[in-house]
């Protein structure tokens, strides 16, 4: 049995006339309309997006419900506003900056008002979950790929490409490390620590909730900082601005999650242990290495599979970073890198940290595939790098998004297709190590092109055939 909470409804099971007649009566003092304008809202959103968003965002979504549209072409609208805003960063000129930061911030309360209308409407679909998550990203990088081009525009140097290459990598990372830390612990049992006991106490006091929910720099409160830097500042301020923030909010629930991961004695399920492997995301290589070298890791401590990881992570960057551009020892450490990933996954990801392999796989492979294309000192290749790692990025949002679906995880064949993590780092460094630099970015171009055209091929013909449920919403992780 299950008793729901009611808020404003009333509900009563009367036992006399003079009751029921008192219950009709408070039913119909209900005030309908103002029910489904509150609970369009989400319960649980961000400072920025509850009361400066949301307050007027859910009369535009009774607004657009009213004219028969739908939450799909709310998001596209959202969108189409987006794009039109990186085109107006990337003229470099300061109207195009301040005409941008407005259209940003509109485009954000179209990407609230289409899960508000669908709440609001009860219009829930597959296609709109996969709508709303896919374009939500694709906004944002879109709006990094313009900040850079109007930077280029202006006077400045390619080193913006890097960091807008290296804010997209900080902040899928982070959305990795979510969802890895979601799919291990969801399921698991005796879920309880006192990190999380600690936790609770806190949301228990009015203020610290907010304090913490703005900590983590949320969707709102991201795009609320980007638009208004664009309007004021420069471009290259806005992503050091954006690279610290998300660093401080990445380090602060990293820390959380590790800490509630250590002291919390949960039993993590074979479903959770397979989304880990699903999100690990390994190719031909690494499964491979995992078959040859199981018997061995079986005798590793439990902590092992991230601590390997991360080992094979820091050897490649550090390899790319510090030896000489396009030397074969990079090919050396994509290869170790390779070797040591397929050990990480060996066994089943069910230890108390394994979730953070991978974010670790992540970083390992967007990082070395930044610092490649910037050490190539070439104008194009890191313009090339970000077209790279935005495919292989929707490529994980993907997965992401179907294993929360209750689909499961992309085929295996587009997986191998793709070559996995250790695969890709392996052809870039072998392109940076046989190819001139000209040569090295016609090949990144390529790779990325292929890339992009496999995985949204596949990504498209699923989600426009699937069943599954709707997970639409009009927020990220937290």
């Amino acid at each position: 049995m299950h008793r729901p909470e009611l808020g404003s409804l009333v509900a009563s099971v009367p036992s006399s006339a003079q009751q029921r007649h008192e219950a009709r009566a408070a039913v119909s003092a209900v005030d309908d309309e103002a029910v489904r304008l509150r609970t369009a809202v989400k319960s649980r959103d961000g400072f920025f997006t509850t009361y400066c968003i949301s307050p007027y965002s859910r009369y535009l979504a009774r607004w657009c419900a009213r004219r028969g549209l739908t939450p799909n072409q709310v998001t596209t609208a959202s969108l189409l506003t987006a794009l039109i805003a990186a085109g107006c960063a990337a003229t470099g000129d300061r109207l195009g900056f301040i005409a941008a930061g407005v259209l940003l911030l509109f485009s954000f309360v179209l990407d609230c008002t289409d899960g508000q209308l669908a709440r609001y409407s009860l219009q829930y679909s597959t296609m709109g979950a996969w709508l709303d998550a896919t374009f939500d990203r694709a906004k944002e990088y879109a709006y990094y790929a313009g900040l850079a081009l109007g930077a280029a525009r202006g006077g400045g140097h390619d080193d913006v490409w890097a960091l807008a290459l290296g804010a997209m990598v900080l902040q899928t990372v982070r959305h990795v490390v979510d969802f890895s830390f979601n799919e291990a612990n969801h399921d698991a049992t005796a879920n309880t620590s006192p990190t999380a006991a600690l936790s609770d106490k806190l949301d228990s006091v009015g203020w610290t909730v907010w304090a913490r929910r703005m900590i983590v720099l949320p969707i709102g409160e991201r795009w609320a900082l980007i638009a208004v830097l664009t309007a004021c500042a420069t471009p290259r301020i806005v992503f050091w601005v954006l690279l610290i923030g998300c660093a401080l909010a990445a380090c602060y629930t990293t820390a959380g999650r590790v800490l509630r991961s250590l002291t919390r004695k949960a039993r993590r399920t074979d479903r959770a242990a397979q989304a880990l492997a699903d999100l690990a995301d390994s190719g031909p290589l690494a499964e491979g290495f995992a078959a040859a070298f199981r018997g061995v890791v079986r005798k590793l401590p439990g902590f092992a599979a991230p601590v390997i990881a991360a080992v094979g992570a820091a050897v490649m960057i550090a390899t790319a970073a510090f030896v000489g551009w396009g030397s074969p020892w990079v090919c050396v450490a994509a290869l170790i890198y390779a070797v040591l990933s397929g050990l990480a996954v060996a066994r089943p990801l069910k230890g108390a940290l394994d979730w953070l392999v991978p974010p670790l796989f992540r970083v390992g492979e967007y990082v070395a595939i930044l610092v490649i294309a910037a050490r190539s000192e070439v104008n194009g290749a890191l313009p090339a790098a970000f077209g790279l790692v935005a495919a292989v990025a929707y490529h994980h949002y993907d997965t992401v998004y179907r294993i929360r679906g209750g689909s499961g995880a992309p085929p295996r064949a587009l997986v191998r297709a793709t070559g996995g993590h250790e695969g890709r780092a392996l052809v870039v460094t072998l392109a940076a190590a046989a190819l001139p630099t000209s040569g090295f970015t016609i090949a990144l171009t390529v790779l990325a092109g292929a890339l992009a055209l496999l995985v949204l091929t596949e990504s498209i013909r699923f989600w426009v055939s699937s069943h599954a449920p709707a997970v639409h919403d009009e927020g990220e992780p937290a």
